[in-house]
């Protein structure tokens, strides 16, 4: 089968187009990474070269080792990955120790990964330990409302979680374990791969102040809602600060109903008066 016509890659590249047209990805803005199946892998297998050397990721992982991920290349734009997949994205393989990958299919003329790879192979690192393998996407965009407010919020989790829960009833549902923020740190490398994939253990949204947003989930359905929940929260609430701020909002008690009547579990942390 060709890489094209896999269901995988058709819905990564639904995916990227959905985003583009929501306005998260001016230029070459952000970046998607799917951690392929075993099943998913066989069914292309014979489309794949082994013949490309492999480089280093510049951080190890070493339980996505031999993993397979498509992800999105270093200066491309999400707007072309439908016109043209096989240079925009590429198909990536993990050696033997998680140390060091290789481009096996697509990223053409010497195309490289994003260099937010290191972060993405983090985040996947301790989504797969945490969800016992199921969790198989990392998303990362930037949504204009929720960087918005990292310039009038206080940088805390505590903080962002609680005002998104308020401006949407669905979002204690979507993200109930909150949303996770890392102050602002020069993207691409190590470092902040490291502070994100710390906060990945808790939350399933990781905020990067004055840059985007990092979401993990185990469709690309899932992954691309809950980005979309948590911008829509962030849109109400930046529209609510420009009319005046609340008159009167949902309360940490009209929370803890919605949970029991939901079956989920919110934090007491979240739910301050």
């Amino acid at each position: 089968m060709k890489v094209e016509n896999a269901k995988f890659v058709k819905d990564y590249i639904k995916i990227t187009y959905d985003a583009w047209l929501k306005g998260w990805h001016e230029r070459n803005g952000g970046n998607l990474s799917y951690r392929i199946g075993e099943d998913e892998i066989k069914d292309v297998k014979d489309q794949l070269s082994e013949n490309s050397e492999f480089v280093p990721i510049g951080v190890s992982v070493s339980n996505l080792a031999n993993e397979y991920f498509l992800v999105t290349g270093s200066g491309k734009y999400m707007r072309n990955v439908i016109l043209d997949p096989e240079a925009n994205i590429g198909i990536a393989k993990i050696d033997d120790k998680g140390e060091n990958y290789k481009i096996v299919w697509g990223l053409l003329n010497g195309a490289k990964p994003t260099s937010e790879f290191p972060s993405h192979l983090m985040s996947h690192s301790v989504k797969k330990e945490a969800t016992g393998g199921k969790n198989k996407v990392i998303y990362h965009s930037h949504t204009t409302n929720l960087i918005a407010l990292t310039f009038v919020l206080p940088l805390d989790s505590k903080v962002f979680t609680r005002e998104l829960w308020e401006m949407a009833t669905e979002c204690p549902v979507v993200f109930p374990s909150g949303v996770g923020v890392v102050p602002w740190m020069v993207p691409g490398g190590a470092a902040i791969a490291r502070e994100t994939s710390k906060l990945m253990e808790e939350f399933d949204v990781v905020i990067w102040a004055h840059h985007g947003t990092f979401v993990a989930g185990e469709t690309m359905d899932l992954a691309f809602g809950l980005m979309d929940t948590a911008e829509k929260s962030a849109e109400i609430l930046v529209k609510v600060l420009s009319m005046g701020g609340k008159k009167q909002t949902i309360t940490a008690d009209n929370f803890r109903d919605l949970a029991k009547e939901f079956h989920v579990t919110l934090p007491e942390k979240f739910l301050y008066e």
